[in-house]
């Protein structure tokens, strides 16, 4: 069940779920903030806890605003692009033929006909990033699985604007988000740790965290490295 408070100028997206504690957490880009309580939990008892937590949730969306966007991209060459957190400037070549991208150097040379519009260039780019990601995923998840002992039945990608990842705990699916491919590689690493993790743990528990330091003691310095890349206009 899914209800929403608000507290100042602060919406609160409400999920009761079967849970023993109450979990606060505010997500990127936009600072939106999400709390998992108890079914049993009254609303004023959720407010409380929130209230308590209002100077850190403040926190956290300042940390959001504070980083650094790109904007939106129109598809041109000279624009900067960015693939596992390395810079890349696109280079636009109209010629017939499939469109495709081809990375030289510090270049990202994307193969477009002279028609194409933005939307078709920028699908070719999409699709590019998913094809790296997936190569990335591949290897990770299959490393991964083995060393924690646990079993994915499928995963998927998606652009998502509040989630860099998530996992269904009933159904062992994982998704993640398609701009983690612009992201540095042991920041995906780290999310899909993160995931599996859930397997074990449903919420962001004691418990949850010593499983993250015993699989993946820098996670937190990988979060924070996550936490500071550019953000991107979906």
């Amino acid at each position: 069940m899914i209800s929403t408070l608000k507290i100042g100028s602060i919406h609160i997206e409400v999920h009761r779920k079967d849970v023993k504690n109450l979990n606060i957490t505010v997500h990127p880009p936009l600072g939106d903030v999400r709390v998992s309580a108890p079914l049993n939990m009254s609303e004023t008892a959720v407010r409380m806890a929130v209230i308590g937590r209002l100077a850190w949730i403040k926190k956290q969306q300042a940390d959001f605003n504070e980083q650094r966007r790109q904007s939106k991209r129109e598809m041109m060459s000279g624009e900067s692009h960015y693939l596992w957190g390395k810079h890349y400037r696109l280079n636009v070549i109209e010629r017939p033929g499939k469109h495709c991208i081809k990375k030289h150097g510090q270049w990202l040379d994307l193969y477009v006909s002279p028609s194409s519009s933005i939307d078709n260039r920028r699908k070719v780019i999409d699709d590019f990033y998913r094809i790296e990601l997936k190569t990335a995923l591949d290897e990770l998840l299959l490393e991964w699985q083995k060393k924690m002992q646990v079993k994915i039945s499928a995963y998927g990608i998606r652009k998502m604007k509040t989630k860099w990842g998530s996992c269904n705990t009933d159904t062992a699916r994982t998704l993640f988000n398609l701009e983690l491919a612009k992201k540095p590689y042991e920041c995906l690493e780290y999310i899909v740790v993160h995931e599996l993790v859930h397997l074990f743990v449903r919420t962001h528990n004691d418990e949850f965290l010593a499983y993250m330091n015993q699989y993946l003691p820098d996670w937190k310095q990988r979060k924070a490295l996550l936490r500071d890349q550019p953000l991107t206009d979906l």
